[in-house]
């Protein structure tokens, strides 16, 4: 078991760490994080147009304005807050899954609770620079 949790922690470390340098493969990981979990609401381009859009019973922003509706800045720690949903910011309205929940809670048997919370840091890091990357100019 130790090895096993040695290993997954590995595994996290690296995921982040390519993560925070912005490289293809983070970029690559970001996308398809979005396209999972994101684009059956937010629609595959971000507008908000996703198959499900019309079941909400909120208005679902369009994600490709997060830094227009920011004086131009993207606020990268608020996405990751928002994102992740267990730190008490959540997103529109509350019917957006908490994440950060969800993703720690499908790794935490299989690697442990210490690597699952790095590797869910690390895909949540992923979605919001998939976001950054889609902003309007």
């Amino acid at each position: 078991m130790f090895e096993k949790s040695i290993g997954a922690l590995g595994l996290a470390l690296a995921l982040t760490a390519f993560c925070a340098g912005g490289t293809a493969l983070a970029q690559s990981a970001g996308e398809t994080e979005y396209m999972n979990a994101c684009a059956a609401c937010h629609g595959e381009t971000g507008v908000g147009d996703g198959p499900l859009a019309e079941l909400m019973t909120v208005d679902l922003p369009d994600l490709t304005q997060i830094s227009a509706n920011n004086d131009g800045e993207f606020p990268m720690l608020e996405v990751i807050q928002i994102i992740d949903g267990r730190s008490g910011i959540r997103g529109h309205g509350y019917p957006m899954p908490v994440w950060g929940q969800r993703f720690k809670e499908a790794l935490s048997v299989e690697i442990g609770a210490y690597a699952s919370e790095i590797v869910t840091r690390g895909r949540i890091l992923a979605l919001a620079q998939h976001l950054e990357s889609i902003q309007a100019q």
